[in-house]
């Protein structure tokens, strides 16, 4: 019954958006979420997926557009999955963001915040230092693909280039295909990740088996040609190895705090260096740091917060689950010449009560936890009695739902969340909120 259905096309007017950055719509009683629409359109659409309660559709055309509704930049926008809000106004995609943030507070966390933070913003394109690219050799077209997946498919779109990705890597879309498709492992190659630092841009292939020695010759050759730092990858992580040039680094500054960071090509660093530089200044603006007060930074990563915090604090306390970055990080402390941090090593989402830091007080907390939330260590931080609190969140439904947690459970109030637009043309949402102990009566 359904499969029939598939490939239907009708009209349908658009009255919601989803967190996915789809329109919502209602046919035959059924609701009906439209890649491509967007809130207020009558559009005419095709169905692709039905399902018994409600069923997926796409764009085919748009009947009475929405005044927000633009034309996209990209030629490959609607086909490549990596961006879902080209076609919607910039300023649109904010005011959604932060319709996002504030649903998830209120339905999951059951919080309110006291106050709205105006929305931080960067810039629109050429934005992303990382990205993982697909590659694909591809028999029926001879050649080789890189880039990212078609949306809703697993499938490498087409792509000539990448205009969010940083220029050294989005316009050499092809060159690397061509690139790829002249190696003898070219079926053998199937990523490459991407991390881009203020002096150069790395390039780190994955490969299945060893490579040649001619292979080898033609990826150092156009490291030579482009100045791309080239490093190989065998297995997991910890293979990762350099190839050309045979030294060079990796590095970000944060100019507002004289703080310089070097990384690795495989550790997690901000995919938006601009919108980051905003982002920490605001977070350390939140924080209100004084001179004699101390401080602890709870998923630390190479310091991104903690170096900068050192500046105006009388000590920071860094904690981060992955040990090589605790050791990069505090190589980092030392390098900046900051002398006035402690880095541990710590699995926040299995606290250990036998560590030290743990039992501490602090006057101020910043947490930035990955996708997951800080749940875990939630309980933990209204002992260590803080004067305030910043949560940095790439997940609004877990900010919410921790959210919930400190301000039902644990005594605290939501005085300020904003949104901060990392992912310009996504609907990746990232948000920041401030909490503060409520004031006994």
């Amino acid at each position: 019954m359904s499969s029939k259905r598939k490939g239907l096309i009708f009209e349908v007017n658009i009255t919601g958006f989803t967190h996915e950055a789809r329109g919502v719509a209602h046919h035959e009683e059924k609701a009906v979420f439209v890649d491509g629409a967007l809130p207020g359109e009558q559009v005419k659409v095709r169905l692709t997926k039905p399902h018994r309660r409600f069923d997926e559709a796409e764009v085919i055309e748009v009947i009475t557009p929405s005044p927000d509704r633009v034309e996209a930049q990209c030629a490959h926008f609607g086909v490549c999955g990596g961006c879902s809000l080209q076609h919607m106004r910039d300023s649109a995609q904010i005011d959604a963001k932060q319709d996002v943030l504030l649903d998830n507070l209120r339905q999951l966390g059951k919080v309110e915040a006291e106050s709205l933070l105006p929305a931080l913003r960067g810039p629109l394109w050429a934005y992303r230092r990382r990205a993982r690219l697909g590659v694909k050799w591809v028999p029926k077209k001879n050649r080789v693909l890189v880039g990212f997946r078609e949306r809703g498919t697993p499938y490498l779109a087409d792509l000539r280039r990448c205009d969010v990705l940083d220029p050294s890597v989005g316009e050499r879309l092809e060159e690397l295909g061509a690139l790829i498709g002249g190696m003898d492992a070219r079926s053998l190659i199937p990523q490459i990740e991407v991390a881009v630092g203020d002096a150069a841009t790395a390039l780190v292939f994955r490969h299945m088996e060893a490579l040649s020695e001619a292979d080898r010759e033609r990826l150092v050759d156009y490291a030579k040609h482009t100045g791309l730092h080239i490093f190989l990858q065998s297995h997991g992580p910890d293979t990762v190895c350099r190839l050309w040039p045979e030294q060079g680094e990796l590095f970000y500054v944060l100019p507002a705090h004289d703080v310089r960071i070097d990384f690795l090509p495989v550790d997690f660093t901000q995919v938006n260096d601009l919108l980051n530089r905003d982002m920490v200044d605001l977070a350390l603006n939140l924080l209100d740091i004084q001179l004699n007060e101390r401080v602890l930074d709870l998923f630390a990563g190479l310091g991104n917060f903690t170096l900068p915090m050192a500046r105006r604090a009388a000590e920071v306390v860094g904690v981060e689950g992955d040990a090589p970055m605790v050791q990069r990080g505090h190589e980092s402390a030392m390098r900046n010449g900051i002398s006035n941090t402690r880095h541990f090593v710590g699995n926040l989402f299995e606290p250990d009560v036998q560590q030290a830091w743990l039992h501490e007080k602090y006057d101020k907390i910043l947490l930035d936890p990955p996708r997951a939330g800080a749940m875990e260590i939630m309980p933990f931080l209204a002992k260590m009695k803080p004067k305030r609190i910043v949560y940095v969140s790439c997940n609004p439904a877990t900010l919410a739902r921790d959210a919930g947690i400190l301000v039902n459970e644990l005594g605290f109030k939501l005085i300020a969340a904003g949104v901060m637009d990392m992912f310009p043309h996504t609907a990746h949402v990232e948000s920041i909120a401030v909490f503060e102990p409520k004031k006994r009566g």
